[in-house]
């Protein structure tokens, strides 16, 4: 994204470079070692709240490959978390099978399901594509149910840490620097991707997919790939999640789960992987944020029963505020406060706006 800083991209080599002047790997270098000092410094409540947006990223990435990037609209996306998690919950309670085989295991399920589900795509759009993905999150949580009633376990499967090497994943500490490292992998092959062919041609494919046709993009393999990539990724976010949680049951994945995913890419900013990464933050925290404020302000406790309607009525008024005001999402605001102080105290209007 091109900002208002007097660089100019003059060679590819420099069109391809992540971070592109001094004080951008200054201001990394510098998120980077807040990032490892953090979980040393913060109780264990908001480790766990770190750690919950860590989870969420990957998930969120991944739907913004898919719909903010693609153009393809998805309802399916607690169904594939779900897949992930169920693959990896049978396989450890059937088999005993350690991480190294789940996490896998859980990817190709993934990517099956993103064959399978992606073929509407090749001739639905819009309202019927999204219906088309929807059923993927009843398929898939009546066979979890199912397995569940078969087998006797009304309370959900029940799993132990997992094991990587050595190291056993049971400290809230490990899981964040674990999760840093797996988000940090996501983000840049994200990043790597939109700029790839790869990426280029799911731009095209979502700004005109008959335009993309005429130049040669083949746009059925390329909306099929978004599928695959996408659900490869969440089915992972939901190995993970299982691990963490260390229980699965059917109950955790419901349509909220969808419409909380939904309101992260479009609070953050849709086509955008700051976007992704700043919506996740804010709609994972949200609840918590409303806590404290509850907590500050003594709110009468008569309105206290109705904190959970509240809540999640703030998720939908916060939406309907930035597809209305700030459809460009919180990246949009974060790029015009950034080009403000780039040029200020030159700041001059654009001509023609």
């Amino acid at each position: 994204m091109a900002f208002s800083s007097g660089y100019f991209k003059t060679s590819y080599a420099k069109d391809l470079t992540i971070v592109e002047t001094k004080p951008r790997w200054v201001a990394l270098l510098l998120l980077l070692a807040a990032l490892v000092v953090l979980p040393f410094l913060a109780s264990t409540f908001f480790l766990d709240l770190a750690n919950q947006v860590l989870l969420a990223l990957i998930g969120s990435v991944a739907l913004m490959i898919l719909t903010g990037y693609a153009g393809q609209i998805s309802l399916g996306h607690a169904g594939l978390i779900a897949a992930g998690a169920f693959t990896t919950a049978i396989l450890f309670k059937e088999l005993q099978a350690p991480f190294f085989i789940t996490f896998p295991a859980s990817a190709v399920t993934g990517g099956l399901l993103g064959i399978i589900f992606g073929l509407p795509s090749l001739r639905l759009k819009g309202l019927y594509l999204a219906l088309s993905t929807l059923s993927l999150h009843f398929i898939v949580t009546f066979f979890g149910s199912e397995y569940e009633t078969k087998r006797g376990l009304a309370s959900g499967v029940v799993l132990d840490p997992p094991s990587i090497g050595t190291l056993r994943l049971e400290d809230p500490r490990f899981w964040y620097f674990f999760l840093l490292i797996v988000d940090v992998l996501v983000v840049l092959l994200a990043i790597n991707l939109i700029r790839s062919r790869t990426g280029r041609a799911w731009i095209a494919v979502r700004v005109r997919d008959i335009a993309a046709e005429s130049f040669g993009i083949n746009v059925s393999y390329y909306k099929v790939l978004a599928f695959v990539v996408s659900s490869v990724l969440t089915s992972l976010a939901g190995c993970l999640l299982a691990y963490y949680r260390g229980f699965v049951s059917v109950e955790a994945f419901s349509m909220l789960m969808t419409i909380e995913y939904m309101a992260m890419i479009i609070i953050g900013g849709l086509g955008s992987i700051l976007g992704a990464i700043l919506g996740t933050g804010f709609v994972v925290l949200l609840p918590y944020a409303i806590d404290a404020l509850v907590n500050i302000f003594a709110i009468p406790s008569r309105l206290t029963t109705y904190m959970f309607a509240i809540k999640y009525a703030s998720f939908g008024l916060v939406m309907i505020i930035f597809l209305i005001l700030e459809p460009s999402g919180l990246a949009g605001i974060w790029r015009r406060l950034r080009d403000y102080f780039i040029l200020w105290p030159f700041k001059h209007k654009p001509v023609g706006k």
